[in-house]
């Protein structure tokens, strides 16, 4: 059988192949603890799926607009405007089937055939795969946990060639919880204004923040960039939404619109109940997303503690998101190899940093329960005291 280029080109998502390994086990009536999961434990608010339930009593069961409904466009101007200071029209904003679709349509539309894009590393594993889809080539920053996971300034020039045409950020940071500050986003902002390079701007963690730490938008911090960047947010993580698919992405209104173009020949629009629950949730929520944050920031000072009391594991602290991404480099095996392992014999899930472009590493999800963390860490230690 012949396949395209294309699809040959990519592999399959490592935070999902991870997570079905699990499943396999516990499908076998293995109790497996499971660290992959990329998404909160929480319920949806309960504001949210009454909006829902309201929505299909009143028949909203029909195709919507392609760039989302009226009412939710406007709802998502209204979050930017409060969230981060930042006028965008309803016309300057489009809903996508959750912000990965988002980020998809955005490539698409911008990028070309050996068009370079700039992503950092660790970085989101599906951000390299879309970008070679768009014909692109991926150019790596690489940052580790000494320099806290952060790309520099320095860095981000030296990168930056005529055949640059985006950089790719993700803050706070799925897998490394890194955040950006707000001076440091203007220093990047600054060296795309100059060198005329456009921003995708990967926001979807910025409600989950820690220590007081609160995340700006790229905009925000780099005004002048507001016509060569494109934030892209969601439901999906601190509204604890992730199966209901809604995502969104913010531009300038000559890119929004060529990207309806193509949603209209791909997706047309996401189910319209899920925008009139979506409304519910941008316009109404904040008290549901502040008590989820404050359990995250309870889990993860948690898995930090006993993490950092494993022998021969060193771990950075994150600021963000919901994940733990310690080094395991003391144990001299390629962390594939430890993370088969850990499910195998230990019953424990995780994500190997090869994934996200950061062999040494593991990626270890704190949205589950208090019991699971003290257990699956538990097992990790046990099982990593045999590797010493």
């Amino acid at each position: 059988m012949r396949f395209s280029k294309r699809i040959l080109n990519i592999k399959p998502s490592s935070t999902l192949a991870a997570a079905a390994k699990a499943r396999e086990l516990k499908a076998k009536g293995i109790k497996v603890i499971d660290f992959t999961t990329g998404e909160p434990d929480f319920p949806t608010p309960e504001k949210i799926k009454e909006a829902c339930k309201k929505a299909l009593d009143e028949n909203w069961t029909k195709y919507a607009p392609v760039p989302g409904i009226p009412e939710l466009r406007q709802a998502i101007a209204q979050k930017l405007k409060k969230d981060h200071g930042l006028d965008y029209s309803p016309d300057e904003i489009i809903v996508g089937c959750g912000a990965k679709q988002s980020i998809y349509i955005v490539l698409q539309v911008l990028i070309d055939n050996e068009d370079e894009v700039i992503i950092p590393a660790p970085y989101w594993v599906s951000y390299l795969d879309q970008v070679l889809l768009a014909g692109g080539k991926p150019v790596i920053i690489q940052t580790d946990d000494k320099a806290g996971f952060k790309m520099t300034p320095q860095q981000l020039e030296k990168a930056i060639i005529p055949k640059t045409k985006m950089l790719i950020l993700n803050s706070p940071s799925n897998p490394t919880g890194a955040c950006y500050t707000k001076e440091e986003l203007k220093e990047f902002g600054d060296i795309c204004t100059k060198k005329k390079i456009w921003v995708l701007s990967d926001e979807i963690y910025s409600k989950l923040t820690y220590d007081g730490f609160k995340q700006a938008s790229f905009v925000e911090a780099a005004p002048a960039m507001r016509n060569q960047t494109i934030l892209i947010n969601g439901a999906s993580k601190a509204y604890s939404m992730t199966g209901w698919r809604m995502g969104f992405a913010a531009g300038p209104k000559e890119l929004i619109d060529k990207m309806k173009i193509l949603q209209s020949q791909e997706i047309t629009s996401i189910a319209t109940f899920v925008q009139r629950a979506s409304v519910t949730a941008f316009n109404d929520c904040d008290g549901e997303i502040e008590k989820m944050r404050k359990e995250f920031e309870k889990r993860r000072n948690l898995m930090f503690e006993l993490v950092t009391k494993i022998p021969g594991v060193t771990c950075f602290k994150p600021q963000g998101a919901f994940y733990l991404f310690p080094n395991i480099t003391a144990f001299k095996k390629p962390s594939q190899q430890i993370a088969d392992t850990l499910l195998e014999e230990a019953h424990v899930a995780v994500v190997a940093g090869e994934g996200f472009g950061a062999p040494g590493y593991l990626r270890l999800s704190y949205a589950c329960d208090t019991e699971s963390i003290k257990e699956g860490i538990q097992r990790i230690k046990e099982a990593l005291k045999k590797s010493l």
